[in-house]
């Protein structure tokens, strides 16, 4: 098993005390160049009735001996410097490589494995639930002066016709005394990438669970791989924006799903993961000048003081599900003088964590009737909605708005033609200083970041301006910035071949645990409502939510405004 290139104690040469300048280090190579993951052809039948999401699809190994393959996780989500990190995989190759490298606006490789024996072990039915159990293949000694932030590793084998087999995982380096170097902590949303990852058969969303196999499943273990597409993507993946705009007529379309079925991506891989949006956060934030310290949720879960070195935490993408702690947490941190800087969206279940971080727990709209902790004493840790009559935790309460108030927009029947950026409604804050803009005004149209899901409140007019409507465990300082409308059930205008997604599912199924029953009137006051950008103080901190989950594409496709909102905010919370 030849490592290369380190010294004694497998401390690679690039971090000594004195690291090499920059132009002195050997480029860096993508591990992902070159044709990949091409499986032989096989032909079968399609029939009339099928399309992508009448089948749907999840992760697993081939386990076939003729084709090769490799998939490898590791025994935790994050680590200290020094740490050893130990890598479980199961492979059909003689030999494998890995490559792990730490991924942002120059990569930089770390650590090399050339040939790893390949043993095989077989993937157990259940190993969305319980893991993969799959023996150690290599362990390695973190360097003790090792950066923080996310290390992909990747794992390659060769097949006969030339082809490589590519599969990617990570694991994120936790800042310590000796290696914060930031003022800004990024804290990355595990428990939703791990709601969405598929990998051995289910997610919170779909799966082989149930009598006749086709149930979500409620427990998620993080002791198997990460389906593809949330670790890395190609360019042009789609996202999940109507792009282009429907025209009059057009049946709607969900490219994301199209093309994660064309080419053999996880089929929620543009819902959640680093690739989709994390990623594009960090390259822009590299650029700009600003450094980040990283940690997982489940830091945020464990290790609450992680966050009292610095003045900003920062989430970004699709934070949807968080545990009770989890928010007790930020909300101390802001209550103390912290600053939450939130370019999110979907505030809206909790989760549990069990053994150490390595299981996830969620019942969704089944908790009250599946999960064990209803009509106990520890009810309030009910896996459903924040805003669940159970529960009663306002998600404003933590960072100023929820996902029950709109949640979705400009996607399927999801209002497609709708505005894909954010109406101005308060110019004078703070936050728009230096844009120029004015009451009325749009921004962040053309590059499309009001998409996807978002989260608002209810509201009301006064005199041209919005605000929030008192709600029990509201914080009455939130202040709406710029908003733009959306919607919990997709509309189902009748057309020529329409088939719809979504539908009302969602809508029913909240509107069930916020109010107990599913009603008329109910399903009426949650069908409408918006996504919000909105500024809170708490105690002796402050929040400003920026709540939608493409805010990033105004930072990636150079956005002005967006870009220099982002700044405003980030400047102002850093400079305590």
């Amino acid at each position: 098993m030849p490592v290369r290139p380190f010294e004694p104690g497998g401390i690679d040469r690039k971090y000594r005390k004195r690291p090499l300048p920059m132009a002195d280090r050997p480029e860096f190579q993508s591990p992902e160049l070159g044709t990949m993951n091409v499986a032989p052809r096989k032909v079968r039948p399609m029939y009339a009735d099928d399309h992508w999401n009448s089948q749907p699809w999840y992760e697993a190994p081939r386990e076939d001996p003729d084709i090769p393959e490799v998939y490898t996780y590791t025994d935790a989500i994050s680590y200290d410097p020094g740490d050893e990190v130990t890598f479980h995989s199961t492979s059909t190759a003689k030999t494998w490589r890995m490559q792990i490298y730490r991924d942002g606006l120059h990569p930089e490789t770390v650590h090399e494995v050339e040939a790893i024996n390949g043993v095989f072990s077989s993937t157990p039915k259940d190993a969305y639930r319980n893991g993969c159990n799959w023996p150690v293949s290599h362990q390695w000694t973190l360097p003790v002066d090792l950066k923080s932030g996310f290390y992909r590793v990747v794992s390659t084998c060769e097949r006969p016709n030339g082809i490589k087999f590519v599969q990617h995982h990570f694991f994120v380096v936790r800042p310590t005394d000796k290696t914060r170097r930031a003022k800004i902590l990024m804290v990355l949303p595990t428990g939703t990438w791990t709601s969405y990852n598929d990998f051995g058969g289910a997610n919170h969303y779909f799966g082989v669970e149930g009598e006749n196999q086709d149930q979500p499943s409620p427990v998620l273990s993080l002791e198997r791989p990460w389906t593809r597409g949330i670790v890395w993507l190609p360019a042009g993946a789609p996202r999940i924006c109507a792009d282009p705009a429907p025209e009059m007529g057009d049946a709607p379309r969900y490219a994301m799903k199209e093309w994660a079925y064309a080419n053999g991506f996880g089929q929620y891989y543009a819902a959640a993961g680093w690739a989709q949006f994390d990623r594009h956060f960090v390259l822009w934030a590299e650029r700009e000048g600003f450094e980040l310290d990283m940690i997982t949720q489940t830091d945020l879960h464990y290790r609450p003081e992680l966050l009292d070195a610095y003045p900003c935490v920062t989430i970004i993408g699709h934070d949807e599900y968080w545990t009770w702690e989890m928010r007790e947490t930020i909300e101390r941190y802001v209550e103390g003088g912290g600053h939450l800087a939130r370019f999110g969206a979907n505030f809206l279940w909790q989760i549990r964590l069990e053994e150490d971080g390595k299981r996830q727990i969620c019942h969704k709209f089944k908790a009250s009737q599946k999960d064990p902790v209803a009509g106990t004493d520890k009810a309030h840790l009910l896996t459903s909605a924040w805003e669940d009559h159970t529960v009663k935790w306002p998600g404003a309460s933590t960072v100023g708005v929820n996902g029950a108030h709109g949640m979705y927009a400009s996607w399927g029947g999801f209002a497609p033609n709708g505005q894909k950026g954010m109406t101005v409604y308060r110019p004078t804050h703070w936050a728009f200083a230096g844009t120029g803009l004015h009451y009325a005004d749009i921004f962040g149209d053309k590059q499309h970041i009001f998409a996807y899901e978002v989260d608002g409140l209810d509201y009301t007019f006064r005199h041209g301006l919005p605000y929030p409507v008192e709600v029990e465990g509201q914080p009455d300082t939130i202040e709406i910035l710029a908003m733009s409308p959306a919607v919990l059930a997709e509309d189902e205008p009748e057309g020529e071949g329409f088939r719809y997604y979504v539908r009302g599912s969602d809508h029913e199924g909240l509107v069930e645990c916020v109010t107990g029953e599913v009603t008329p009137e109910g399903l009426a006051k949650y069908k409408y409502g918006s996504g919000m950008m909105v500024h809170m103080t708490r105690g002796k901190g402050e929040v400003l939510t920026a709540a939608t989950c493409e805010w990033v594409m105004g930072l990636k496709r150079g956005d002005p405004f967006t870009q220099r909102i982002t700044r405003n905010i980030l400047d102002r919370f850093t400079a305590g």
